[in-house]
């Protein structure tokens, strides 16, 4: 998996699917079971378990990935799975007012994270990752490297936003000069950077704009550096906000993507621009965006709205 550059994510998850694969088959190794053992796995996870489909395509997505690219097994076609049942969910869109309130109900850095989330239309491990060099203040843009699969794109930077970007620079800037003068300043460098230019991981353009508040151990190499803030951090605090303001949408941080899509929909640009600036690779699943607008629209009115002339019974009935 390193090997492909999946995250430490996807390792997680798939090794969590293949023990629980072996622990649901008392303990019997891999390589004596197949597509029978996985067909009743994953029909479990429908039927018992009561999974979503994407939970259940992960699991079987782990399992394909074992026989092809560990055991050398690939698998032949596996039938008759049943399968979780993939429910038709719209978006959660706040407003401009609900959105603008969760903000301002929000301090620091996690503020001006929820900020980028709804200006750029960032995800939110894409905020927590960006690092300095990737911020152009003078072309008000963004790059967002090793976005989801592994895709950089460019998305832009609101312009109310410098002072502020500038201002959490700055912070980055007096921390990281602290670490280098204590003997440490290192950053964790993607693939193999570190080895290609050795003194990159000490730069300040390489540190991450949003910082953690302590150093820490890399697993990899046992190296002290300073990472980026947890998704975490910014999780409780979009919720907090949520609940002081009393906003009853079941919002997240990916609320505020959804709300960057469909107000730059509804203020007249056109969707190809809007699946460019999420890193859509498909304009149809930028498309679910344009459900909600018509969800919105005026034009079909109840009935219980019409004049009362419009509203008569017709003849014959009572």
């Amino acid at each position: 998996m390193s090997l492909r550059h999946c995250s430490p994510r996807t390792h997680e998850a798939y090794a969590h699917w293949i023990k629980r694969f072996v622990f649901f088959h008392n303990k019997r190794h891999p390589r004596e079971m197949g597509e029978e053992e996985i067909r009743s796995f994953l029909s479990y996870l429908a039927e018992q378990r009561h999974v979503s489909a994407s939970t259940q395509n992960q699991a079987f997505n782990s399992l394909l990935f074992l026989y092809k690219h560990v055991l050398n097994k690939p698998l032949g076609r596996i039938a008759e799975v049943v399968r979780a049942r993939r429910p038709k969910h719209l978006p959660v869109v706040l407003t401009r007012e609900e959105a603008r309130r969760i903000i301002s109900a929000m301090n620091g850095a996690p503020k001006l994270m929820a900020s980028l989330l709804y200006g750029s239309g960032l995800r939110i491990q894409e905020c927590v990752r960006l690092r300095i060099k990737d911020i152009d203040v003078q072309s008000l843009s963004i790059v967002v490297r090793d976005g989801k699969g592994e895709k950089d794109r460019i998305t832009m930077l609101p312009q109310s936003l410098i002072p502020y970007v500038q201002q959490q620079m700055e912070s980055v800037k007096q921390l990281h000069k602290r670490d280098v003068s204590e003997g440490f300043g290192e950053v964790s460098l993607p693939y193999a950077l570190d080895r290609k230019y050795p003194n990159a991981a000490i730069e300040l353009g390489w540190q991450y704009l949003f910082s953690a508040s302590i150093r820490s151990s890399v697993p990899e190499s046992q190296k002290i550096r300073r990472h980026h803030i947890d998704e975490s951090v910014l999780q409780r605090e979009i919720k907090e906000a949520v609940r002081r303001m009393r906003i009853l949408k079941q919002a997240t941080p990916h609320s505020f993507r959804h709300s960057f899509a469909t107000h730059l929909l509804e203020n007249g640009y056109d969707i190809r621009t809007v699946q460019e600036l999420l890193g859509h690779a498909d304009v149809r699943t930028t498309m679910i965006y344009t459900h909600v607008l018509n969800r919105k629209e005026p034009g079909v009115r109840s009935p219980l709205d019409l004049p009362a002339s419009a509203r008569s019974s017709s003849p014959g009935t009572s």
